[in-house]
Parts: structure tokens; C-alpha cells; sequence
């Protein structure tokens, strides 16, 4: 049986407990990174006693509860000791019946009949970082060969959020509007200070040109922002930082690149020969949306 319950009525311990013997396990999904992400806005799905788990972030618009994924987290789904098709689909028909649901994303590990559309993301497993490298693209292996005036006039340093954070502010692209920069900086913020996220940064003659903020755990490190001086494209700044994280932490730590859908995103990450990772996402417009809530309404189905 598949109970919903709402952020006070979860036993932390138990959620806990079941990410952590998961097949799926992911970072996302923790109770540390929802409550960064969204705060006081998620609750779960949970199977029989904590046998499986859903964890469900939502926004509210005119008062009503929307399901959305929060910035910066890209997969959810089912977590349990063993993936199973049918307990998925329970789930998935649970959601879909109870909610009004905008974008929700299922993790690479969650199989289902129901055909969802596909987002790409790639992964790199441990490995002994010499293997990792041998196996990176000839083009990537030349990038990271840098000219002598480059070396040196240039070095890879850890720098804290505060010195990060004008280069980010100056550099993020992508943005949908100005008010997501808050967001997004207050995501990185906190995560730094509860020290999950680190940045690096790559200085040329003794100013930043290229950045990366990276999140670790459960045994994961993913890339949780790249941002470049385009004056500087043409250096391989981020390609260098990148590689000295993998190079870092790939012997005990899955490499998680966090994307790969836009085509010269997809194109720089193949790069560094990764595993291609699909995932399932769930998606409704607007006007889906609207037709669904009034669907819902009739059967007072909407909480």
C-alpha cells in the first residue's frame, strides 16, 4: 500500500535508512539536498513500512499544490532494495492520480512500461583515474594539453563561495529570468556552508576565468554548475578543472556530469567518454495543467 505523506509526518531515519540500501540511490533525494532545494515544500510517497520511498517537491501557485522538480535537482523517482517495474508504475499511477504535477523526473535506475519522455545524462563509474584517462576523447586529451604561456601563467585553486560568487553572478547563462540568479545562488550558498559543495577555480595572470561548483555525496560527486569568461573559451579552462575533480575523486566516486540534453553541452561532456544514463521525466503544460485540475476537482481529489 502506498501512503502520501507530508513533510512533519516523515520518520527522517527510516527515509534515510531506505536511500541508503537503495539500488538507486542518488544524492538528490536526500533529506539534506530537498530541504536546500526546497524548503519546507516536500513531502513522500512512501511503500508498506519504508519498503520504498517517493519524495514529491511541489510549488504552490493561487493555492494550489503543483508537483516541480527544484532547481538544480535532476532526478527523483523510486527508491528501493531492488527496482521493480510494477511497484514504479504503482507510484507513477499514484502521482499522477493525486497531483497536479508540472515536471517530475524519475532516476536512471527506476524501469517502467509507461513510456515517459527520455532526458540524456551521462556518468562516469570508479575507476583508477589512468584507465579514466585513456579512455577520454583524442580531442579532449589535446584541450587538456596547454600551451607553455598558459602554464605558465595560469593555476587550479579551491576558493570559497564568497570569491566564487562574482564570477558565477557574472558568467551563469541559461537563466529563464533575473530572479532565478537568487535562487540558484542561495541553493549554492547553503550547500556550501553545510560543505556538500566545493568550487575550483582555474586563474589566467591572476584573474578568474573559468569555475565549477561540485556536490558530493552518497558516494557521487555531480557538477552542479560550469561557468567560463567567454573571452576565454578557447583556453580549456573548464575542461582542466573538470578533469582535476575526476582525476580527485573517480577511484571511490561516481562522476556525475548532471546533463547532456542541449547539443554542445552533450558534445563537451562525450569528451571525457562517460556512460550515457537516461532518465524518465513526467511533463504537463499549462494548459494541461488547468484541464487536469478541473478533472481533479470533480473527484475532490485535490488536497
Amino acid at each position: 500500500m502506498i501512503r502520501r505523506l507530508k513533510y512533519n509526518e516523515i520518520d527522517f531515519v527510516k527515509y534515510s535508512q531506505c536511500l541508503e540500501n537503495s539500488e538507486q540511490r542518488k544524492y538528490s533525494a536526500t533529506k539534506d539536498f530537498l530541504d536546500i532545494t526546497a524548503p519546507n515544500q516536500w513531502e513522500i510517497l512512501v511503500y508498506g513500512d519504508y519498503e520504498a520511498v517517493m519524495p514529491v517537491p511541489f510549488v504552490r501557485k493561487y493555492g494550489v499544490k503543483i508537483v516541480h522538480n527544484p532547481k538544480l535537482c535532476q532526478q527523483l523517482g523510486v527508491f528501493s532494495s531492488k527496482d521493480d517495474v510494477n511497484l514504479n508504475e504503482k507510484f507513477l499511477n499514484y502521482l499522477e492520480n493525486h497531483y497536479l504535477i508540472r515536471v517530475y523526473p524519475f532516476n536512471d535506475g527506476n524501469e517502467l512500461r509507461t513510456k515517459l519522455r527520455i532526458k540524456k545524462n551521462f556518468l562516469i563509474y570508479p575507476d583508477a583515474y589512468e584507465k579514466v584517462y585513456a579512455r577520454y576523447s583524442p580531442k579532449r586529451k589535446r584541450k587538456l594539453r596547454l600551451d607553455e604561456e598558459v602554464i605558465n601563467h595560469s593555476e587550479v585553486k579551491s576558493i570559497s563561495y564568497d570569491e566564487a560568487k562574482p564570477f558565477i553572478e557574472s558568467n551563469i547563462v541559461g537563466l529563464g529570468k533575473e530572479s532565478d540568479l537568487a535562487g540558484f545562488m542561495d541553493i549554492y550558498e547553503k550547500s556550501y556552508r553545510l560543505k556538500y559543495l566545493s568550487f575550483s577555480a582555474f586563474y589566467y595572470h591572476g584573474k578568474i576565468i573559468n569555475a565549477i561548483a561540485t556536490y558530493s555525496d552518497c558516494n557521487m560527486v555531480a557538477l552542479l554548475g560550469t561557468f567560463s569568461d567567454k573571452e576565454y573559451v578557447k583556453l580549456s579552462g573548464a575542461s582542466v578543472l573538470i578533469d582535476g575533480m575526476i582525476k580527485e575523486t573517480v577511484d571511490t566516486h561516481i562522476f556525475d556530469f548532471e546533463g547532456g540534453d542541449i547539443p554542445n553541452i552533450e558534445e563537451f561532456f562525450r569528451g571525457f567518454r562517460p556512460e550515457l544514463k537516461p532518465y524518465g521525466i513526467i511533463e504537463y503544460s499549462k494548459k494541461e495543467l488547468f484541464k487536469k485540475l478541473g478533472s481533479l476537482l470533480l473527484k475532490r481529489k485535490i488536497f
